[in-house]
């Protein structure tokens, strides 16, 4: 099968109730301080993986954590799962410095994410 290609999951984001609490759970199971500390989001760098503890579910309202395969073309990968029976929830945007996102769900409605960097 040949098609847009995937570097794997590279990028998992976990709605969280606390972020001051889950921030430093996370932080003792990564061994590290986030490289990223806000009040709406806060990310961790680990082993080439990021993890990013979002408050609330953020305006996607993220219910579960949700992995994100970082893809050559966001656009055609899109299309490819949605032939084979996903379903678009959230078409590609883009999130700041060209970087694309876009969730779909498979057929058990488990939301699976996209990326794309410039």
């Amino acid at each position: 099968m040949s098609g847009a290609s995937t570097e794997g999951i590279k990028t998992v984001l976990v709605p969280v109730s606390d972020v001051g609490k889950s921030k430093a759970v996370y932080a003792a199971l990564l061994g590290m301080d986030p490289q990223a500390d806000a009040a709406y989001y806060v990310g961790f760098d680990a082993a080439g993986q990021h993890i990013g503890l979002v408050p609330g579910g953020g305006p996607q309202g993220m219910t579960s954590p949700v992995t994100y395969w970082h893809v050559s073309d966001i656009e055609t990968k899109l299309a490819e799962v949605t032939a084979a029976g996903g379903t678009v929830a959230e078409q590609p945007r883009d999130v700041g410095g060209g970087r694309l996102v876009a969730t779909f769900t498979d057929l058990d409605g488990n939301v699976l994410g996209l990326v794309q960097d410039p």
